[in-house]
């Protein structure tokens, strides 16, 4: 695999996926690749995000106190493994049976719940039942014509005075998208404050040759 594009098996898997009218099939099969050595995930840094490793830092949960934390397309499971150990009751999910297969491979005797679920057809019982959701390039890395679906699905997800952290790669409104997971502009950052979500703060952050979103959503107590 040295000096292979992180981004070919991605691109290629997708683009049949597409092809073939199966917009989500290409995530099982890119982690089935990766388990027996055949493709490679791009996004797999080996580690929770940086950006929700530095959000996270001075919110840790009160000694006692167990919120509800849910991890949308949740992959190997670095970021639920993270939120767990900082004393959230974690529940994280992935569209890709091989995805959770290895999450729990890795992590034996985990106290995440790791679950198989379609983000676009999510459980009912997930509805406004979490303190914390976490989206972490997940929606990037679904055909632009089903972003507005997937948004309003995780946003549904936060319960009242629970919050949503939005991370992902940025671009402006006529980049060029390149590989999948493919960048949001601001307008896709800012649309997951629906279905009562109000606007916390949006990052726009910026290094050579990188452009990244973090932001935050809250629902207020009803």
């Amino acid at each position: 695999m040295t000096g292979k594009d992180p981004d070919e098996d991605a691109r290629r898997l997708a683009g049949e996926s597409l092809a073939g009218g199966d917009p989500t099939g290409w995530f099982e099969r890119l982690y089935a690749g990766s388990a027996a050595g055949e493709a490679v995930v791009p996004w797999d840094s080996g580690g929770p995000h940086p950006l929700l490793v530095a959000w996270t830092a001075g919110r840790k949960p009160e000694e006692g106190d167990s919120p509800k934390a849910l991890v949308v397309g949740a992959g190997l499971g670095d970021d639920a493994e993270h939120l767990a150990a900082l004393g959230h009751d974690t529940t994280a999910f992935d569209v890709s049976e091989s995805a959770v297969r290895l999450a729990r491979e890795r992590f034996p005797g985990t106290a995440v719940s790791y679950q198989v679920a379609d983000l676009l057809d999510p459980p009912a019982a997930w509805r406004r039942a979490f303190d914390l959701v976490v989206e972490i390039m997940t929606v990037q890395a679904l055909p632009e014509p089903l972003h507005q679906d997937a948004i309003e699905r995780v946003a549904s997800f936060v319960r009242p005075g629970g919050t949503l952290l939005v991370i992902a790669s940025g671009r402006d409104e006529g980049d060029p998208v390149g590989a999948p997971p493919w960048p949001l502009t601001r307008a896709e950052i800012t649309a997951f404050a629906v279905g009562g979500l109000g606007v916390g703060e949006i990052e726009d952050l910026r290094e050579p040759g990188r452009r990244r979103w973090r932001a935050t959503f809250h629902r207020l107590m009803s």
